[in-house]
C-alpha cells in the first residue's frame, strides 16, 4: 500500500525502512504533524501512519477519507488523539501498537526517580565547572520506601517489579488487579495509595476517568515532599495543580516525560526560539523538577517493535487477514469531553491497558 508517514524524524525513517524490507509498502515521509491542514498531503495514499501528537479529530479524518485513506496506523499504543466515532462514520480502520517494550518506559521512570533523588542533573553540571561540593545533593535510600503505582498493565507491572527488586514496598491501584502484580505489590484504594506513598508513579492510559487524576484533591492527600513521576500521558496530571503543589512544598520532586500541551513543544528543536508556553516555562524554574521530552519509549528495541507492528498492521489490513491490532469505537474513547475526576473512587473501569509514551 501507499502509506503517508507523518511527524517523521530521521530515526523513524531508519527503523521503518528496515522493517519495510519484508513488507514492501510505498512509504512517503512527511516531517509535519498531521492536522486537517496537512491531511491533503496524503492524497493518493491508502494509509497514513501517525504519531502521538498528530491530530486525528473529525476534521482531519474527513479530509483523509476524501483523499482515499482507508486505514490509520498509529505507531504508538495510545489512541487518545483519535476520534473513533468519526473514524467509524468514515468507515476508516484505526490500528495501533498495543505493546512494544514495557521495559523502556518503566526503566525511564526509574531513571527519573534516581535523577531526582540523587540530584544527578545538578552534580553533572557542578563537576563540569570544577565544583565538587556535596552541599545540596543529599538524597535518600530507595530501599524501604513506599512506591505507589497507578495502573498495572504491562508497563506498570514491569515498574512494580523493578521497585520491588530495589527493596521498596509497592502499593498498586487498578480497578482490574493484575495477577502478575500480586506477588510484587499490595492493591489498595487510590486514596490509601496517596496517603502512604513516598513516590507516586503514573502508568495509566488517558481516558475520561483518568483525566487530571492528579489534581488539587489528590495532592492534598499525599505526603508532604512526595515524589511524583509521570511517563504515561500529560493530561492525567493537572499542571496548574502541580505548580501549586511545588510552590507549597507539597511536591518535593517532580519527574515528567509528558506534558499536557506538549504537541507544540516536544520532538522539535526549539533551542533558538522563545518558548511561548508560560506554564511549561514556569515548571522549568523549579530546582526539583526534571522534564524529558517524551523519550520514555526511545530505545532501539522499542523502535524496532513499533516499526514492525505498525507495518504488519497495514500488511494484514491490505490482505484482509491476520492479527490486526484494531481500535474500535467500543473501546474506551479518551477523546470524549471530560471533567477532572473527584476523589475517592475516581477510576472505575478503564485505568488498565498499556498506553504509554507513546
Amino acid at each position: 500500500m501507499k502509506v503517508a508517514v507523518y511527524s517523521t524524524k530521521p530515526y523513524d525513517q531508519a527503523f521503518l525502512q528496515r522493517a519495510n524490507k519484508t513488507h514492501r509498502h510505498a512509504l512517503s515521509y512527511f516531517d509535519v504533524r498531521l492536522i486537517s491542514a496537512t491531511a491533503p498531503l496524503a492524497r493518493g495514499h491508502q494509509a497514513v501512519c501517525a504519531f502521538v501528537n498528530d491530530d486525528l479529530g473529525r476534521d482531519t479524518l474527513e479530509v483523509l477519507s476524501d483523499e482515499g485513506v482507508r486505514i490509520v496506523a498509529l505507531r504508538a499504543a495510545g489512541f487518545n488523539n483519535v476520534d473513533l466515532a468519526a473514524a467509524a462514520e468514515q468507515d476508516m480502520t484505526v490500528a495501533r501498537v498495543p505493546s512494544y517494550s514495557p521495559h523502556a518506559v518503566a526503566e525511564h521512570a526509574l531513571a527519573l526517580i534516581l535523577t531526582l533523588n540523587r540530584k544527578l542533573y545538578r552534580a553533572y553540571n557542578r563537576v563540569r565547572e570544577g565544583n565538587f561540593s556535596l552541599d545540596g545533593l543529599l538524597g535518600f535510600d530507595l530501599c524501604g520506601k513506599t512506591v505507589g503505582v497507578i495502573g498495572t498493565g504491562k508497563i506498570g507491572t514491569v515498574f512494580a517489579r523493578i521497585m520491588a527488586g530495589l527493596g521498596c514496598r509497592v502499593l498498586a491501584y487498578d480497578p482490574a488487579p493484575n495477577p502478575d502484580v500480586d506477588k510484587l505489590a499490595s492493591y489498595v484504594p487510590l486514596e490509601e495509595l496517596f496517603l502512604a506513598s513516598d513516590i507516586v508513579s503514573l502508568h495509566c492510559p488517558l481516558t475520561p476517568d483518568t483525566y487530571h487524576v492528579i489534581n488539587d484533591d489528590a495532592l492534598a492527600r499525599m505526603k508532604r515532599g512526595v515524589m511524583l513521576i509521570n511517563t504515561s500521558r500529560g493530561r492525567v496530571v493537572d499542571t496548574q495543580a502541580i505548580i501549586r503543589g511545588l510552590k507549597q512544598g507539597k511536591i518535593g520532586y517532580l519527574g515528567l516525560d509528558v506534558y499536557e500541551e506538549e504537541a507544540d513543544l516536544f520532538f522539535e528543536d526549539l533551542s533558538c526560539r522563545m518558548i511561548q508556553d508560560d506554564v511549561f516555562s514556569r515548571l522549568l524554574t523549579f530546582p526539583n523538577v526534571v522534564i524529558t521530552g517524551h523519550q520514555g519509549f526511545f530505545t532501539k528495541e522499542a523502535l524496532s517493535a513499533i516499526a514492525e507492528v505498525t507495518l504488519s498492521n497495514i500488511t494484514e489490513f491490505e490482505a484482509g487477514r491476520g492479527p490486526l491490532h484494531e481500535v474500535t469505537q467500543n473501546q474506551a474513547n479518551p477523546t470524549a469531553t471530560c471533567a477532572p475526576s473527584a476523589l475517592p473512587g475516581l477510576l472505575p473501569d478503564r485505568i488498565r491497558g498499556d498506553i504509554p509514551a507513546p
